[in-house]
């Protein structure tokens, strides 16, 4: 492939999960297609062949350039039939940086006409949303379980078992809000669930059907019962995740108008 790529498309996004984990979709042609397409396959050695299978039945092909991990691939970039650019045409380089949410992943796509990587811009706009989700993905897992432990540790009573079961599920800076509660850090969460036990003893928080995630954001909705089954309040739970799957930050939502929870 000739250097003569004078033009360039640049993009780059916050990743929530660590350089090894982005790095594993570079390398693993399972993960390689969950992100373009049944069939795409990627060799990750210099020399090795790159295949997209877009699920419209297009195909683009290259060859690894440069494999150097966990920070760095390579590709050379065409397609197999159809425009704008044969195989190996252009030039695609990721870059994975280090960030103190996780990864900055940098793109730069060299084309030899500007019409080509213009017409490149929202697909890779599109398709890097798509692999942002698919690493949240892996990281954040079955979010069910996570949910439940967490209302389960506000239901719990027993002081140094909720304080623990706070301490392994949430971020040491975790952030919640809601109508009636605004602060940061595992010392104020339990301190606030301690006084809520206190002043609405035999209070219970449920879980209200399946969790919903997009990227890094999990939707729960809840419901909060007295012991005798009486409904005192509903309302839906904003999580956030960060890159070693805990929760970062919670924002109460009401249904309704209730007591203080």
């Amino acid at each position: 492939m000739s250097d003569a790529l004078p033009h360039r498309l640049d993009r780059s996004l916050v990743i929530r999960a660590r350089r090894e984990t982005v790095f594993e979709f570079f390398t693993d042609s399972a993960q390689w297609a969950s992100w373009w397409g049944a069939g795409s396959t990627i060799d990750a050695q210099p020399g090795g062949r790159v295949l997209i299978r877009y699920p419209n039945g297009v195909e683009v092909a290259g060859e690894m350039l440069e494999v150097r991990p966990p920070e760095r691939i390579a590709f050379s970039y065409g397609y197999v039939s159809g425009t704008p650019m044969p195989v190996g045409d252009s030039r695609v380089t990721i870059r994975l940086d280090a960030h103190p949410q996780g990864t900055l992943l940098q793109l730069t796509h060299e084309f030899r006409d500007a019409g080509a990587r213009d017409a490149h811009i929202p697909g890779w706009r599109y398709q890097l949303s798509m692999f942002a989700n698919l690493v949240a993905a892996k990281v954040v897992g079955e979010v069910v379980e996570p949910i439940d432990r967490w209302f389960q540790a506000w239901n719990t009573t027993n002081g140094d078992s909720r304080e623990r079961a706070f301490a392994t599920l949430a971020a040491s800076t975790v952030r919640v809000e809601d109508r009636f509660s605004r602060f940061e850090g595992l010392d104020d969460l339990f301190g606030h669930v301690r006084a809520v036990q206190q002043f609405m003893p035999g209070l219970r928080i449920e879980r209200r059907g399946a969790p919903r995630r997009s990227q890094w954001t999990v939707l729960a909705d809840w419901v909060a019962v007295t012991d005798s089954g009486e409904v005192r309040s509903t309302g839906t739970n904003v999580f956030t995740f960060d890159g070693d799957r805990r929760i970062d930050s919670v924002i109460g939502v009401w249904d309704d108008t209730p007591r203080p929870l």
